[in-house]
Order: C-alpha cells, then structure tokens, then sequence
C-alpha cells in the first residue's frame, strides 16, 4: 500500500514496512551485492507508466526496507533486492533469495503463496483501520512456476492504494516482485504484471 496520511503517519509507516511500496524516492545504496547474483528485472521491463520512464537502484545484498507486503518477514538475511520507482506514485520492488538446495527453495516459494493467499487477512487483523480485499490472478508456466496476486487496501483517511504481488521459482531460486500504486483493482495492470513476472523468473537462470 502507498501511504500519503495525516497525523497518523507514524503508525502507518509500520504498515508500510509490511505491505507498502516506496515510491518517489531514490532508495540508500546498502550492502554490496552479493556474488554472482541472479539477474533482475530491468526498468523497462516493469509494467509500462502512462507518463514517466521507470528508474532502478541498484542490486543490494540483504532485506528491503521496507520490506514487502505480507512476504517480507519470511525474507532470510541472504537475500537480494532491487527497489524501482516513476516520478509518479508508483513504484516496484524485486526480492531474490538463493537457497541451498531446490527442495529449500521450494518450501521457501510455497511459503511466501500461502502468506500471500492470506493477506488481505493479516492486514486487516494487524491493522484495524484499513479494509484489505485481494484476488489471485492465476498461475503462471515458466520455469517451476509462478504465482500472482492483487491486494487493495484503504485507509480510514481515503488513502485507497493496489499491489500486484508474485512468487516465482527456477530450481533454487525464489524471486518475489511487487508493483503498487493509487488506485484499485481497476487501475492494477494484471496483464503486463504477469508478463513482467515471467520476464523476472526466466531472467533467473
């Protein structure tokens, strides 16, 4: 969710951190990178914006911060991330961890489907005054697969944002993509979001 709030920004930051995308700002260079990393989406890949080019930061070892939307405490300290944004109210984020092994690997995506299946729950129960509702937009047949998912949220203050989040898999690498901005699921662009999922899962190998 993209919060812009009133006084109650504070407490929102936290939902932020959890199901947020950070927009509109170039993210803080962090840790390096780790070796021989797999390959990230790059700007032209995300779902085109009507009236802004897409920016990166760079590949950065570690946990985003925020973190993502519902996956991000399942995140091992081992991941890698990459933060993209527009000059407008939207913005992206791929997460990639490498396991050491397929089976790991594979636990580790089917427990990031089942928080995102039960996430428009969770954000209703942590937080009290914003309604989440959600939608499962299929499966998708590259490599092991992957799975998308849309998230609405709005807040008490009218704040009324989506996320298209998913969960993609190629032997032991997980990659998680989110794309958020103002709107509802009518302003989520589903289709070019499942054709950035697969571009970020082939890009895997």
């Amino acid at each position: 969710m993209n919060i812009r709030a009133r006084g109650a920004r504070a407490a929102v930051t936290v939902l932020t951190a959890g199901a947020a995308v950070a927009v509109a700002a170039v993210p803080a260079t962090a840790a390096t990178p780790p070796a021989d990393p797999p390959a990230f989406l790059e700007p032209a890949e995300l779902p085109p914006h009507p009236s802004s080019d897409w920016y990166a930061g760079p590949v950065t070892a570690g946990q985003p911060d925020p973190l993502p939307m519902c996956v991000g405490e399942a995140l091992p300290s081992t991941a890698s991330h990459r933060q993209y944004w527009t000059e407008y109210d939207t913005g992206a984020l791929q997460v990639t961890v490498v396991e050491r092994s397929t089976q790991r690997a594979r636990e580790f995506a089917a427990l990031n489907r089942a928080d995102l299946a039960d996430c428009a729950r969770t954000v209703r129960e942590r937080y009290p005054d914003i309604t989440a509702t959600q939608k499962y937009y299929g499966r998708l047949a590259v490599e092991e697969g992957a799975h998308v998912y849309g998230v609405h949220t709005v807040a008490e203050w009218g704040a009324s944002d989506i996320n298209l989040l998913s969960v993609g898999r190629d032997g032991r690498t997980v990659t998680i993509v989110k794309w958020g901005q103002m709107g509802t699921f009518e302003h989520a662009q589903v289709a070019d979001f499942r054709a950035t999922t697969v571009t970020a899962v082939d890009k895997l190998h």
